[in-house]
C-alpha cells in the first residue's frame, strides 16, 4: 500500500476531482439534495489544499480526502474529514483507514481533540464504515429547505 501525502501545488487537481466525481456518482438518485460533489471544481480542491489540506494516495490519486481545522470552541474543536474518496477497485486494502489514521495525526499535530465528519441518512454502509473505524454518531441535522435529517454527524476523539 501507497502512504498517503499531502497534495500542494502544482498539482493535477483534475486528477481528484475526477477520483471524488467517479466515487461519488453511485450516491445520485440516492440521496436528497444532491451531493456538493456537483459544485466542486479543481480550482475549489487547489483552494482547500492552499487554505486547509488535501491527501492522497497513489499516482494517480486512487484514494483521498481533504482535511479543515474547525475552532468553533475547545469542547468542539476537531479536524473535520471530507471528500473522503477509495476507487472501487481499490477498496477494501486499508486506503480509508490510512487516510482516517493520517487525519488522526494531523488532528494531534493540531493540537484537535477529534475527527468529525458527516454523512448522508442514506448511506447506510457509510455509517457501518466509519462505526468500525471508530466513530459515533453525535447529530442529525436537515440541509436548508429540508423538515427532516439529511446528515448525520459523526465523531471520534483523538488519543
Amino acid at each position: 500500500m501507497t502512504k498517503p501525502y499531502r497534495c500542494t501545488a502544482p498539482y493535477g487537481w483534475q486528477a481528484l476531482l475526477t477520483l471524488i466525481q467517479t466515487e461519488f456518482a453511485a450516491m445520485d438518485g440516492r440521496i436528497n439534495p444532491p451531493s456538493s460533489m456537483h459544485r466542486l471544481t479543481a480550482d475549489a480542491i487547489a483552494e482547500q489544499a492552499a487554505t486547509a489540506e488535501v491527501w492522497a494516495i497513489g499516482s494517480p490519486p486512487v484514494a483521498c480526502v481533504f482535511l479543515t481545522p474547525r475552532l468553533h470552541s475547545l469542547d468542539t474543536a476537531s479536524l473535520y474529514i471530507g471528500k473522503l474518496a477509495v476507487a472501487r477497485s481499490q477498496r477494501r486494502q486499508g486506503l480509508a483507514r490510512a487516510l482516517i489514521a493520517t487525519a488522526e495525526t494531523r488532528a494531534r499535530a493540531l493540537l484537535l481533540p477529534a475527527l468529525e465528519l458527516q454523512t448522508r441518512v442514506e448511506l447506510t454502509e457509510n455509517h457501518d464504515t466509519f462505526r468500525a473505524l471508530g466513530f459515533v454518531e453525535v447529530a442529525r441535522t436537515a440541509h436548508p429547505g429540508y423538515s427532516h435529517p439529511t446528515t448525520i454527524t459523526f465523531r471520534r476523539p483523538v488519543p
